[in-house]
């Protein structure tokens, strides 16, 4: 952890991107999984907006823009085999896929779900076999809906129908799903109603299926695996919450909690500063340590360690956001970190980088009235005790 804690300290901002003309909340980032032996090129992001910024991923230069326009865009994920292939679930009941080095702005494929679905999330798994997305509920139903998503490279324009659903397992709106980062046929969903289920797909139904049921008590905001082979599950809740689940316990007498934290912000003691609200969550598998994400309202960014003990600060970075950070992508192999926030800015933070744009003075301009009043205001603290 010491060294993690050193390798924080040392990031600073290498690159900002430049502001867009219409400025729009960040909501989700993911970066292009390396295809052979080259590092990863590009970053999508799904915006407010209802749109998928790309960038490339060392300069942060705009790149290409999909709409889903009247839908609303629900996360961004690249696919494994193929960095250029980028996927987003719509509230209009379709996974859309766009290829990134084709001039088109349409969809090259439309993975379509039943008539009143509602997608609010999704995931592909990692071959790039099976695209599983979760609906909002209507009137009593609420599904995880499955598609073969082979094909994607080569397909001209094409829609796919869903292989199937399941739909016993959740009884309110599905608003996380995360498969497995090296099975491909385990998935784990979270809902609002407090559920987080482990299913492996490969079964022939969804009662053989769900492996495990944990309940956090409160709505699930976002899930993970971590611990070696990711044998363990954890999740945050829209109250702060954070629950640790080993699922490798599942058949012994051991109890499979590892920690549960009703509220993160009461426990975690950040000085001179304060925790408002989680991020998410991020495994380093060198370190075999579980980190989360939080942060302040003016922008502040905290990591936080995750032990059976509890939950401890491991650092803070400042300077970068001027409001909330909604999304980030932390690069083990360079150890590169991408944040967005709620101040429509993309930043790259690097190891002892030094910024050598001019965007930073522009960005400070629309910095909140608030956080203007709270400098001025520190200042005069100082010069007070002066």
């Amino acid at each position: 952890v010491e060294k993690i804690e050193e390798q924080l300290a040392s990031l600073r901002i290498a690159k900002r991107s430049t502001l867009s003309e219409e400025p729009a909340y960040l909501l989700d980032i993911d970066v292009s999984k390396p295809a052979q032996s080259e590092s990863s090129r590009f970053v999508a992001v799904s915006c407010s907006n209802k749109s998928i910024r790309v960038y490339n991923r060392e300069t942060l230069t705009f790149l290409r823009e999909y709409s889903s326009c009247p839908g609303i865009l629900n996360g961004v994920r690249f696919a494994h085999t193929c960095d250029s292939t980028v996927f987003s679930a719509c509230s209009d009941g379709t996974v859309k896929c766009w290829d990134i080095r084709l001039a088109t702005r349409k969809a090259v494929q439309i993975f379509r779900g039943y008539p009143s679905n509602v997608f609010i999330s999704f995931d592909i798994n990692c071959s790039d076999v099976i695209i599983c997305a979760g609906t909002e509920k209507v009137e009593k139903d609420t599904f995880l809906v499955f598609w073969d998503a082979r094909g994607i490279t080569n397909c001209a324009s094409a829609t796919k129908e869903p292989l199937g659903v399941y739909s016993e397992s959740h009884n309110d709106d599905i608003t996380k799903i995360c498969f497995h980062p090296i099975e491909p046929n385990l998935v784990v969903s979270g809902s609002t109603d407090g559920l987080v289920n482990v299913f492996d797909i490969n079964k022939d139904n969804e009662d053989d299926a769900l492996i495990s049921t944990c309940n956090s008590d409160s709505s699930v905001s976002f899930i993970g695996w971590s611990g070696k082979d990711y044998k363990q599950v954890y999740c945050m809740t829209y109250d702060e919450g954070f629950c640790w689940w080993d699922i490798a316990q599942l058949d012994t007498e051991e109890p499979i909690t590892l920690l549960h934290v009703l509220d993160v912000r009461d426990a975690v003691c950040v000085e001179n500063d304060s925790l408002h609200y989680l991020v998410g969550g991020l495994y380093h598998e060198k370190a075999d340590k579980l980190f989360l994400v939080g942060g302040t309202s003016t922008g502040n960014i905290h990591l936080i360690g995750c032990g059976t003990d509890g939950l401890s600060l491991v650092g803070t970075l400042c300077g970068g956001h001027s409001a909330t950070v909604r999304s980030f992508c932390w690069n083990l192999t360079d150890e590169s970190l991408l944040t967005g926030g709620e101040d429509a800015q993309l930043l790259l933070w690097k190891p002892g980088a030094v910024e050598r744009s001019l965007a930073k003075k522009a960005s400070m301009k629309i910095a909140s009235s608030v956080q203007k009043r709270v400098r001025v205001h520190s200042s005069s603290l100082k010069s007070r005790k002066k």
